[in-house]
Order: structure tokens, then C-alpha cells, then sequence
């Protein structure tokens, strides 16, 4: 398991991106990026602290006036430079996500990367088309028209899951509307947001327009969101730091986008194609080690399968491999940390004293991955609905399966969580998928599959999952103001409406 990205040389003038050129952070602590493959420590560096923020914001709200004023030719221009390199360097950036997140090889680069790449040639589209009501006579005396332009400096803050496409998800509507940015990744991976960064340099976006900014939450984040020249905030984490945000955000009445938790359901009908099910349910139930707040986490199967499908999740999940994520065999790599594996154990053994766990619920055997935060695969069964590892979001590789016996109760307990971001439903029949597409509340439903994602549609959720969307226009439109303009038509010095003040003078 050997070092594929040379972080510390690539980054040795530190690791925050300010004004078009790396720098180290000036908070007086540092933060060691650790391989959670291996345990080994991979690079260290100094995290931002206010002072750096303020930096960062300074360079963006310099850089907004050119990049605002560029046509949006200009912009689109610039992004499709843009997604260009970041496809000419597909293999350092899938080098480098797999080397920070511990996830397989395969993963970034059959996922990570081309969805990053193909965000960048979506949104250089959508900066030449910004939707908007067309120009007309609304009033008798007078034309109406929309516009739709930047709204300033955008601070977002992104998670260490998906961390190459959250900076895409973050960073590309913002600037293909006009706005510049400071994006704040999480500090346990900051690896490819910095060469994200610099990619958007090498491909003629100005300096300041991009910015990044590493360091800690209750430090750099919190005063990221909070700062007064900073317009809005997107955020993608737990619901539990999602409030914190928000709190902060509604102090300076700063537009807000929220991108948090998931518990997603996987809802099984008696009719459903039992092999489609069964192998739907492992993958997306592991994909990115379970650390998708999107994966599937509870499975509830109608009754006449239930048993079925439990016995073939089981088989199918001891084939999967664990291993070296840089090997091309692996399946499923370590969790981030061993703090997180921790975290993840921890529910499953509280769970074996009201459920059992069919497969799993341990780390492997074996010295080679003694030193990584590797967990099996995990199977559990016989949990009640409102149990923990039923309820909570777990963020690693743990299925929990439920039997429902009608479709009433199918979906009741489908929407039984706080949470609304995504779901599944599986049957031969469409209007059962139909009636389960309508009642379920998340922002993505699937029918007959679970977890693609496609830069045309919006991803975003319900309730406690937040509002707002990344991806897709949706997304472009949320980082634009909307300002309604109206000419008169008639010259007239006096309008007919002035009589409410001048009564009947002449």
C-alpha cells in the first residue's frame, strides 16, 4: 500500500489556495492527513484560521466585479477549459481521492472523476442559459422583464466523503452564474479540493475567483459562514452541524443551501426481481464503504421475500473484497479513520441486544489490514423500527433489513425517519412504483435501482435532509438573484395611479 499521490511535494507551500496561489495556514495548528488504508501519516499542515478566511473572502469579493462583468460566453468559455484539464489529469485526481478517502481505485476512477469532469462540461452549458420569464406588457402602461444575475461571494462548506465532487458541486454553479467562492473542505481531505483549484487556474479561470480554505469547523467554518461580505452558505454534512450552520447563516440573513443526513429505504415488493433486489441492496448499501448519505441502510421487503433476500444479501456481501484501495480486485476500501470505524462498531453492538447480525459486524481478520480502519460488510436483521441502527444514520457498510406485509405499511415505514433524501422502490408492477414514487418523501426516488446520479437532475432532500439542490439547473438558479425590471411605456409625467396621493387636483 504505497504512497500514489506525493502530497507533500505537490503542496509544500501549504495547503490553503488563496488569490491563486497556495499558502500555509496561519491558525497555529496543524492537522495530519492520515491514509486510513494504513494508519501512516501522509502529509501535514497548517490549518486556516479567521485570519485566513478573511483572506480568502478578500480575494473573492476583489475578483467578483471582472468575473460578474464576463459575458456568459466568457464563463462558459473558461468552464469547458476547465473540465478539459481536469480530464487530462483524471489519474492524479483519482490517485489522490482514493489515497485520502481510503476508497478503491475503481470507484474514482470509474465514478469520481467522470462525474466531476461531465459536472464541469454541464455547468459550462448551463452559464450560457440562465432561465428567466420572457419580456412583455404585464401591465397595460408598462414592459416587464427578468433578470437573473450573481449574488456576490458564496462560502460553502464540504464533506470528506465525496470530496472532489462536492468542491464540483460547490464551486461550478457558483461560478458559472458569475459568483466566486470560498470553499472550506472538510481538513481530513483536502488533497484533491486544492487541485481542483488549481486546475480552474491552469485553465484561465482569474485569481480569487476560486478559493479554499482548510482548517476546522468550529474555527475557519464557523467564520466563513458568519462573515459579513460572505452572501450565502451551502452545506453538505450531519443535520446535527447542518443547525449549527444555519443558526450562524440567519444571523446576517445569508441565503442558505443544506445538503445533510440520510437514511434511505429500499422498499422491496412481493413482485420485485429477487436477484435485481438482492445485488441493488449490496451495492448500494457499500458503495464508498457505506459513507453515502444517499447508500441504502434499511431495507424493508415484503414478507413472501423477506427471507429470500436476507439469505442472498448475506451471500453476496462475504464476496466482497476488502483490500489495498489501489488494487484494481478491491471492492470495498477502509473508512475514513479508525475514530469513524469506531463510531460505526459502536451502533452495531449496541444493536446486537435487540437484533442479530447475520453477517459481519466486525473488522476483518488477517494482518494486512490490521492497520487500517477497515469494517465487513454487515448484515442486520430483527430490529425494531424505532431502534437506533434503524433510525440513526450510521455513514458506513451496515444494511438493517425489515419485513412489512402491506404495501400501506411498506411506505408508512419508508417514511418513518426524520430523514427525506433518497429512496428506492422495487416491483415488475408501475403502479405500484408509481403510488410509492408519489407518497415517499425524499428528494430522489429510484425504481429499480439505487444511487445513480446524473449532472442534468437535481440532488437534494426533504425534511431533515435540508432543502436546496446541487446538480443541474436547479442548482445554477440558486446562485443567482432574481431582479425584476419594468419600464413605463407611456412618457406621461402624471400616472394614472398618482391620483391615491393627488386625489382630484388638477
Amino acid at each position: 500500500m504505497g504512497n500514489r499521490f506525493p502530497a507533500r511535494d505537490r503542496f509544500a507551500d501549504g495547503a490553503q489556495f488563496i488569490d491563486g496561489r497556495l499558502r500555509p495556514g496561519t491558525s497555529g495548528r496543524t492537522h495530519a492527513v492520515v491514509d486510513p488504508a494504513t494508519g501512516r501519516e501522509l502529509f501535514t499542515y497548517e490549518l486556516a484560521g479567521p485570519a485566513d478566511v478573511d483572506a480568502a473572502v478578500a480575494a473573492a469579493l476583489a475578483a467578483y466585479p471582472g468575473w460578474a462583468g464576463a459575458t456568459p460566453g466568457e464563463r462558459s468559455d473558461a468552464l469547458h477549459r476547465f473540465a478539459a484539464v481536469l480530464a487530462e489529469r483524471a489519474t492524479e485526481f483519482a490517485e489522490a481521492e482514493s489515497l485520502q478517502c481510503g476508497k478503491p481505485i475503481k470507484l474514482s476512477t470509474e465514478f469520481d472523476v467522470p462525474g466531476t469532469v461531465d459536472n464541469a462540461a454541464f455547468f459550462a452549458g448551463a452559464a450560457r442559459h440562465p432561465e428567466g420569464a420572457s419580456a412583455g406588457e404585464y401591465s397595460a402602461d408598462h414592459t416587464s422583464y427578468v433578470r437573473r444575475e450573481p449574488i456576490g461571494v458564496v462560502g460553502s462548506i464540504a464533506p470528506w466523503n465525496y470530496p472532489l465532487q462536492m468542491a464540483a458541486w460547490k464551486i461550478l454553479p457558483a461560478v458559472a452564474a458569475g459568483n466566486t467562492i470560498v470553499l472550506k473542505p472538510s481538513e481530513l481531505t483536502p488533497f484533491t479540493s486544492l487541485l481542483f483549484a488549481q486546475a480552474a487556474q491552469e485553465a484561465g479561470i482569474p485569481d480569487g475567483v476560486i478559493n479554499i480554505v482548510n482548517g476546522a469547523g468550529a474555527d475557519a467554518g464557523e467564520h466563513l459562514v458568519g462573515h459579513p461580505d460572505v452572501v450565502m452558505t451551502s452545506f453538505t454534512g450531519s443535520t446535527a452541524v447542518g443547525k449549527r450552520v444555519a443558526e450562524i447563516a440567519t444571523a446576517t440573513v445569508k441565503r442558505l443551501h443544506l445538503e445533510l443526513g440520510g437514511k434511505a429505504p429500499f422498499l422491496v415488493f412481493d413482485d420485485a426481481d429477487l436477484e435485481a433486489a438482492v445485488h441493488g441492496a449490496v451495492a448500494g448499501s457499500l458503495i464508498n464503504t457505506g459513507q453515502d448519505c444517499t447508500a441504502a441502510t434499511r431495507a424493508y421487503v415484503q414478507r413472501p421475500l423477506y427471507d429470500a433476500f436476507v439469505s442472498a444479501v448475506a451471500a453476496l456481501m462475504e464476496t466482497v473484497r476488502l483490500g489495498d484501495p489501489f488494487a484494481p480486485s478491491t471492492d470495498m476500501g477502509p473508512l475514513i479513520s479508525h475514530a469513524h470505524r469506531d463510531r460505526v462498531a459502536g451502533i452495531v453492538e449496541r444493536a446486537r441486544g435487540y437484533a442479530r447480525v447475520v453477517t459481519g459486524g466486525s473488522a476483518p481478520d488477517g494482518a494486512d489490514l490490521a492497520d487500517g480502519a477497515y469494517y465487513l460488510p454487515t448484515l442486520v436483521v430483527d430490529a425494531a423500527q424505532d431502534s437506533e441502527i434503524v433510525q440513526s444514520e450510521i455513514f458506513g457498510p451496515v444494511l438493517v433489513v425489515l419485513a412489512f406485509d402491506s404495501d400501506d405499511e411498506g411506505i408508512r415505514l419508508a417514511n418513518d425517519t426524520p430523514y427525506g433524501l433518497a429512496a428506492s422502490v422495487w416491483s415488475r408492477d408501475v403502479y405500484r412504483t408509481g403510488r410509492a414514487t408519489r407518497e415517499i418523501k425524499a428528494g430522489c426516488v429510484w425504481v429499480n435501482d439505487h444511487i445513480p446520479i446524473i449532472s442534468e437532475m437535481p440532488h437534494g432532500g426533504y425534511k431533515a435532509s435540508g432543502y436546496g439542490k446541487d446538480m443541474s439547473a436547479y442548482s445554477f438558479e440558486e446562485y443567482t438573484q432574481v431582479k425584476h425590471v419594468m419600464y413605463d411605456n407611456t412618457g406621461a409625467a402624471r400616472k394614472d395611479w398618482h391620483r391615491t396621493i393627488f386625489g382630484d387636483r388638477p
